[in-house]
């Protein structure tokens, strides 16, 4: 993720406009952080599943029929009879590849959900797609909703439930490594249920076109150890400190929460404790000169992103919010 964030920014600072789109597509292409076939999930290890048994026997049916073309054009035997040839289309033209078609489809369906009520999940995950960035709350152990954005961590082994909803138009939240991908409507709410297994760090996309940073609407998914996200829940649900006043006199208070300080807006990402994320938007890795570009000039980064250009600030003004930021750990 950091890697492919560099990528994005040297790409906004380089003049060649194919150089960033070309470098991303290959970092998108090897990286395993969101490849379906490198599973961290059961849904993922499924689906990994489904794709290499759907592919062998795709490979079988064309070897069997490419191969029955190549020995028609290259056989010298004489013409087979009238009842020969119509065995071999029977046989080679329907039965074989309805038999493996319909093998199949049946293991296929074997992969689907059980649509009866099941067990109540271990955690929820309440998810608001909004363009171009995610709002997250974390449903604590006591019905607290714990609050971030642009980030979702999660305890190993435990089933999530995902609830997945948007204010503006249809999203589709994926994160690849551990499972299907669900789509974010506007007045419905969808849940999406996994089960990540592996540690590790991957990358979660908006899969369903919803505008002119669809491209940039991603965010960091984390699997921990169990011990390791109870800490992360506890960590998460105390209150930021330090000198807000050159953030609220930029009117940035308008927008964002900072727990324990500023508590008026809710139109954006909440900020409580954003110096601990590794990203900024989902996209930049979270350092003080890329933050300082980023209030200066968002939609630079984020075509028609929400969030106004800061750059008649003051170096003064900047640093003051820079420092403000910089220490909500």
């Amino acid at each position: 993720m950091p890697v492919i964030a560099s990528h994005l920014h040297a790409w906004r600072r380089n003049p060649n406009p194919w150089l960033g789109p070309a470098t991303l597509a290959l970092l998108a292409g090897c990286n395993p952080a969101q490849s379906v076939l490198h599973p961290a999930g059961e849904d993922a290890a499924e689906i990994a599943r489904l794709f290499w048994v759907m592919a062998v026997g795709a490979v079988v049916i064309w070897a069997v029929v490419f191969g029955a073309a190549v020995f028609a054009i290259v056989s010298r035997r004489k013409p087979t009879t009238e009842r020969g040839a119509d065995l071999v289309v029977l046989f080679g033209g329907v039965v074989f590849p309805t038999v493996t078609l319909g093998a199949l489809l049946a293991y296929g369906l074997t992969l689907l959900p059980d649509w009866g009520p099941g067990e109540p999940p271990d955690l929820r995950v309440h998810v608001e797609a909004e363009q171009y960035w995610w709002r997250v709350r974390i449903e604590g152990p006591d019905g607290a909703m714990i609050e971030t954005a642009n980030e979702v961590v999660l305890p190993a082994g435990a089933e999530v439930d995902f609830h997945l909803t948007s204010p503006d138009v249809i999203h589709s939240f994926w994160i690849p490594p551990l499972g299907g991908k669900m789509d974010t409507i506007p007045g419905r709410e969808n849940v999406l249920r996994l089960r990540p297994t592996t540690p590790g760090l991957y990358r979660g996309i908006c899969a369903e076109f919803c505008g002119a940073s669809h491209a940039f609407m991603a965010f960091e998914a984390r699997v921990v150890p169990p011990e390791d996200f109870t800490a992360y829940l506890a960590a998460q649900a105390e209150p930021a400190s330090g000198d807000a006043s050159a953030f609220v006199a930029a009117g940035c208070g308008g927008c964002h929460t900072v727990r324990g300080v500023v508590e008026l807006g809710a139109t954006g990402p909440d900020l409580t404790h954003f110096a601990s994320r590794a990203t900024i938007a989902g996209i930049l890795d979270n350092t003080s000169e890329i933050l300082r570009e980023w209030i200066a000039h968002p939609v630079a980064f984020k075509p028609d992103a929400r969030m106004p250009s800061y750059d008649m600030l003051t170096d003064d003004q900047m640093d003051a919010i820079l420092a403000f930021l910089g220490g909500l750990k």
